[in-house]
């Protein structure tokens, strides 16, 4: 399995990416499971995969380590895999889908991890919940997160609205602000990233000035984001 990860210039991002490498490794026994960054951090996805074909690997799944199926799904993961299979015509590569929805159905698992994530927050009881994701200009994309957003209310039985670290509004602490305004008395913060980096520190930052009660932590490696991976490179597998 070859991991596809967007990249950051924060650290912390690039050591989650190897975490959650090590979590899914772990998992299934017997297959290597390698981390690349699409940026700013080395490897990136065609070094791997050419890596693994001169090491006589015969067949490859990569992941794309994303929450919505944007430019980076769409351009930049096809482009690495077919720069890889020039080199290595020899070496079969399947690419799974996104870890956001898929067809339009928002995975029971990333809800669980998101949830465990708030859990370990310790909001207590809200009124309103806010998730964060990191923003893209891509409509479609958009969408992808509000349906989430809408399952998150659905399994929280409170409302949900989204929020945006960059390229698109509101930002997480007029998220909150409109809330609190609305009526709502404690309202929490679903962070929907993978790993943690600048992004999520300013809708910490935001949240905390607009009075959000708590903010959750990036899902990391965490169980259910382990399992959401081995799920998609299984169904990829089967087909």
């Amino acid at each position: 399995m070859v991991l596809v990860a967007h990249g950051s210039r924060d650290l912390r991002a690039a050591a989650a990416t190897r975490a959650l490498a090590g979590a899914v490794e772990a998992a299934r026994p017997g297959t290597p499971v390698l981390p690349s960054w699409l940026d700013h951090t080395d490897p990136g996805p065609t070094e791997v995969l050419r890596g693994l074909a001169a090491a006589g690997h015969r067949t490859a799944v990569v992941v794309p380590l994303l929450l919505t199926a944007a430019y980076h799904r769409r351009v930049d993961v096809p482009a690495a895999v077919t720069a890889a299979r020039q080199v290595a015509p020899g070496l079969t590569v399947r690419v799974t889908d996104v870890l956001g929805p898929a067809d339009g159905t928002v995975d029971a698992g990333l809800l669980a991890g998101l949830a465990g994530r708030l859990a370990e927050a310790r909001p207590g009881p809200v009124d309103a919940l806010v998730l964060a994701a990191a923003g893209t200009r891509d409509a479609r994309a958009r969408g992808s997160v509000g349906r989430v957003a809408a399952a998150v209310a659905d399994s929280f039985g409170v409302p949900c609205t989204v929020s945006y670290a960059s390229a698109a509004p509101p930002t997480a602490d007029v998220a909150v602000t409109r809330l609190r305004g609305a009526g709502a008395r404690r309202v929490a913060v679903v962070a929907y990233f993978l790993a943690p980096g600048l992004f999520h520190d300013s809708v910490v930052a935001a949240a905390d000035r607009a009075g959000a009660v708590a903010v959750s932590g990036p899902l990391d490696d965490s169980p259910e984001l382990v399992d959401l991976v081995l799920r998609r490179v299984d169904a990829t597998a089967a087909e």
